[in-house]
């Protein structure tokens, strides 16, 4: 699938540089699997005028992972968005990996990187290694936005204004999913019913939260009717 997309449209240099490196992460992850979708959902395309459409889905399951899903679109040849959650098996003690990186033309509007609790007790152990990076570099810091509670105190929000800041955000995403990884790696699975209920609850408050970005709905609804957008939205972004 990966070459297909390749072979139909280029790839933003910075966009190509993550997905890759995403990839690359997630590649390592033991019991790596795909998981099947509808592929009605995993490839969309619309060629219609002034409604160009382009969305590809990866759908991925792993050790200590019940969803690693990365999500490529590109609309109307000039918004182009990179979505990645990696949702933990709520048997496992793991953050949730976020990352967004919203482009319209070639300007960076949002570059989100979170790994997020995904439990009211949550190891955090790895959350001084996160400070690795210098990230006085960039210009605009962005707000957090209400809903975003959701969020660790190291999330990372900007808009990126130049190819320095590009670079730094790239390595963030690095750090952040080497981390995750070695977590995974070290992580077994608990059996107690009560951390694992509260990881499950942890995760639909994540997800609601989310939902309630309504940005996203906004986009989709310019291409879509609504019954379709909410079904995406609950069932492939943000499932719980």
């Amino acid at each position: 699938m990966a070459e297909s997309l390749t072979k139909i449209k280029l790839i933003d240099p910075l966009i190509l540089s993550l997905l890759e490196n995403i990839r690359g992460y997630r590649s390592m992850l033991k019991d790596l699997n795909s998981i099947k979708v509808d592929p009605k959902l995993s490839l969309i395309i619309s060629n219609e005028e002034g409604k160009e459409l382009y969305i590809e889905n990866e759908f991925h399951k792993a050790r200590g992972f019940r969803k690693l899903h990365i999500e490529l679109a590109e609309f109307s040849k000039n918004l182009k968005i990179l979505h990645c959650v990696f949702f933990p098996d709520p048997k496992f003690d793991i953050p949730i990996f976020g990352m967004d990186l919203v482009m319209i033309n070639k300007l960076v509007s949002a570059a989100i990187v979170d790994l997020s609790p995904s439990s009211d007790s949550q190891n955090l152990e790895y959350e001084e290694s996160l400070y690795d990076i210098d990230r006085s570099i960039f210009s605009n810091i962005r707000e957090i936005p209400k809903w975003g509670d959701i969020f660790s105190k190291n999330v990372f929000f900007a808009s990126l204004k130049n190819d320095q800041e590009k670079e730094v955000f790239c390595k963030i995403v690095d750090n952040y999913l080497s981390n995750l990884v070695s977590i995974s790696q070290r992580t077994n699975p608990d059996n107690d019913n009560l951390i694992i209920k509260n990881r499950m609850d942890c995760q639909k408050y994540y997800c609601t939260q989310q939902m309630k970005n309504d940005k996203t709905s906004l986009v989709l609804l310019k291409y879509f009717d609504k019954e379709w957008v909410d079904d995406y939205i609950k069932k492939i972004l943000f499932d719980f």
